[in-house]
């Protein structure tokens, strides 16, 4: 008699259909090939943009399976996510995706700041927070010299005053 599994049909009504490891499938973070094509602010010192930026990070992150990542769930919200984390599950596959979008969408000065060998995108997360809010009193004043300094002339139309001014604002 032959041995017929070589040519084995994993049809749907097979019962003995293999299932695939978790490794073994595609993580969504890993089929972003330039996430600068949706989050299309890049972080700098010298724009007021870190508000905006931070939540078209944390927008895609948590549509792309990588928000726990740059901010872990508490304790509360993992006893109930029953969900084991891609941490635990696959360590070498969440280390593949860690970290990757942040040092792509800041500038080169911002990323000089923060990158440290070994690091994780929540180390650089909290470090671009920590850059951005403890100096806000700072740069509250600097925002307000700077909305009171704008004169329209300087602009080629209207909606581009308008559009700075939304910016300092």
């Amino acid at each position: 008699m032959a041995d017929n599994t070589i040519g084995r049909n994993y049809s749907s009504s097979s019962k003995s259909q293999p299932t695939p490891s978790s490794s073994l499938l595609l993580h969504p973070a890993l089929t972003v090939s330039n996430i600068n094509t949706f989050i299309k602010v890049t972080l700098d010192n010298e724009k007021a943009q870190y508000i905006t930026w931070s939540e078209l990070f944390k927008i895609h992150a948590k549509a792309y399976k990588v928000l726990d990542q740059i901010i872990p769930p508490s304790k509360e919200a993992a006893k109930l996510d029953s969900s084991p984390s891609l941490k635990d599950t696959d360590p070498e596959l969440w280390s593949r995706v860690d970290g990757q979008w942040i040092y792509v969408t800041i500038s080169e000065d911002l990323l000089h700041t923060i990158i440290e060998r070994n690091s994780t995108a929540e180390l650089a997360w909290n470090r671009l927070e920590e850059i951005f809010s403890n100096n806000k009193n700072s740069r509250a004043l600097y925002l307000e010299q700077e909305f009171s300094a704008v004169r329209m002339e300087k602009f080629p139309d209207d909606s581009s005053y308008c559009q700075h001014l939304k910016t300092l604002a």
